[in-house]
Parts: C-alpha cells; sequence; structure tokens
C-alpha cells in the first residue's frame, strides 16, 4: 500500500524488536528500505531476527542486546547507532511486559518489574534518543500502548498504570519536544496474537480466545501486517503533521465494551419483535 522507499535511508530503533510485533514491524520498515536497530535483552534472537529480516529485505541492520530499565545499557545502543548509521530518524518504544494476576496478589516486585520495563524503559529510550533527535533537528517516536490505558482494566494493573504513564509521556512530549522537529505518537492496538502474550495472557482451557474474538466487532483478531503499515505510516514523513495522536487499532472491541447497551446484539430477534409489539399496544 506504500511507495517502496517511504523510509529509504530512516534509521529507526525498535525495542522488543527480536520478536512478536516488534519483528513484524520492522520486517516492514526493511521491505520500505529502512536502517534497523534491534534491541531486546537476548543477543541470540535478535541475531536470528536480523538474519531473516536481512535474507528477506536487504535491510542493514544492527543488534544491541539491551536491558532497557538501565539507562546506561540505553546510552551505549544508542551510541553503537549512532557510530554505525550516524543519525537516528525513529525510535519505536514497543518493549513490554504483561501477566494477568488479581491485584490483591501481586507483590510490589511484581508491579515494579512491570513499570520498569515499560514506563521506566520506554523514558529511558525516549531521553536518549531524544538528545540526539535534538541535536540533528528532529525525528519521530512512536509509543505503542494499549486501550486500557485509557479505560483501565482489571487484572493487569501494572501493565494498565504502565502504559497509561507511556500514553501521559507521549502527549506530554508531543507538545514540548516540537519545537525541536520532534513528533510524538501512539498506538493502542487491540489483540494481536503474538506466542510470548498469548502464552502469558490466554490461559489454555478456558475458552477465552474464543470469548476475546466475540469482544471485536469485526469477529477476527488484528493482523501483524495491518500494525506494521500503520506504524510505517506514522513513522513517514507523509504523515508529519501527525503530533500527540494516538491512534486506536483493535477492530471497534474498546468502543463495543464502552457502549452501555451493546451487548443487546446477544439479544434474539423473537425478544426484538416482543418489545416492538409491546410498545405498539402501549401506544394504543
Amino acid at each position: 500500500m506504500f511507495i517502496k522507499n517511504l523510509l529509504e535511508n530512516k534509521t529507526i530503533i525498535i525495542t522488543g524488536g527480536g520478536t512478536g510485533l516488534g519483528k513484524s514491524m520492522a520486517m516492514r520498515f526493511g521491505e520500505l528500505g529502512a536502517n534497523l536497530v534491534l534491541t531486546s535483552r537476548k543477543q541470540d534472537v535478535l541475531d536470528e531476527t536480523a538474519q531473516e529480516i536481512n535474507e528477506k529485505t536487504g535491510a542493514e541492520i544492527l543488534t544491541v542486546a539491551t536491558d532497557i530499565r538501565h539507562s546506561e545499557q540505553v546510552e551505549k545502543m544508542v551510541d553503537q547507532s549512532l557510530n554505525k548509521f550516524g543519525s537516528i530518524d525513529s525510535l519505536l518504544n514497543n518493549a513490554a511486559g504483561n501477566f494477568i494476576s488479581p491485584t490483591e496478589n501481586l507483590s510490589e516486585n511484581a508491579f515494579r518489574t512491570i513499570i520498569d520495563i515499560v514506563l521506566v524503559g520506554s523514558f529511558n529510550c525516549t531521553q536518549a534518543v531524544g538528545k540526539s533527535m535534538r541535536k540533528s533537528g528532529g525525528g519521530t517516536i512512536l509509543n505503542i500502548v494499549t486501550t486500557y490505558a485509557f479505560t483501565g482494566s482489571g487484572y493487569v494493573v501494572p501493565s494498565a498504570c504502565a502504559k497509561a504513564g507511556v500514553l501521559a509521556m507521549t502527549r506530554s512530549l508531543a507538545v514540548e519536544w516540537a519545537k525541536y522537529g520532534i513528533r510524538t505518537n501512539a498506538i493502542a492496538p487491540g489483540p494481536f496474537p503474538t506466542k510470548g502474550a498469548w502464552k502469558r495472557l490466554v490461559p489454555p482451557g478456558l475458552n477465552i480466545e474464543k470469548k476475546m474474538m466475540e469482544r471485536v466487532p469485526l469477529k477476527r483478531f488484528g493482523e501483524h501486517n495491518e500494525l506494521a503499515n500503520l506504524a510505517s505510516y506514522l513513522l513517514a514523513d507523509e504523515s508529519g503533521y501527525m503530533n500527540g495522536e494516538v491512534i486506536t487499532m483493535d477492530g471497534g472491541e474498546w468502543l463495543k465494551g464502552a457502549g452501555q447497551f451493546n451487548d443487546l446484539e446477544r439479544m434474539p430477534k423473537m425478544a426484538w419483535r416482543a418489545m416492538d409489539f409491546a410498545r405498539g399496544r402501549k401506544k394504543k
């Protein structure tokens, strides 16, 4: 759907870029001509992904194992990126952690672990890359949040708190850093199946996956290429007036949950006819 050189010569850092949605987005960026910096904690996973993307797209790729919870590691990763490519055009804050649990069962360490990966990690990367972007005259930052960042959700309180913080950072920096030529946007995806997330969030044997799909008005899950295309647009120069926006991509899921009467779709046609008949009789 895009011209093939849409992201040509742009250098993009992707956190959590070795697996799942990060890998899928990196693949698409490579197809569109970008230079890639893939980072996560496992070097072997990064190298395997880099080889696969390079073979399919020919993209130049740097892999740097980084624990984004630690700012000194992030700064070293950014320095390596600059040494290889000269500048950084975009940052995709995609790395995340999550699990389901009753909140009363959470320890401080469990809560802090998710906050440190999602919120502190995104801040560390944004701060380090932002320093480079201010020197070079601008860039784009794209954060992956979630729809429950603005609604909240039971049983994923650490993730909801962390993603809400990233959402606030997105909107805040869109205003504060625009004067440096830095655009900051976010995507709030709905259910996009990945091996890692499904293992942590969709327990087997409870028919949860089917129920999740039924919550989506389009009656299907998202496809990775759909998210990758949206991310590509938001990182391209063609979206240059997009700043501070958070785009929901969930097939209408959160809107269905927000509407007070949306569950009436379960009501059989006979019940609707009975209601219509009753209203007609009452008017008479």
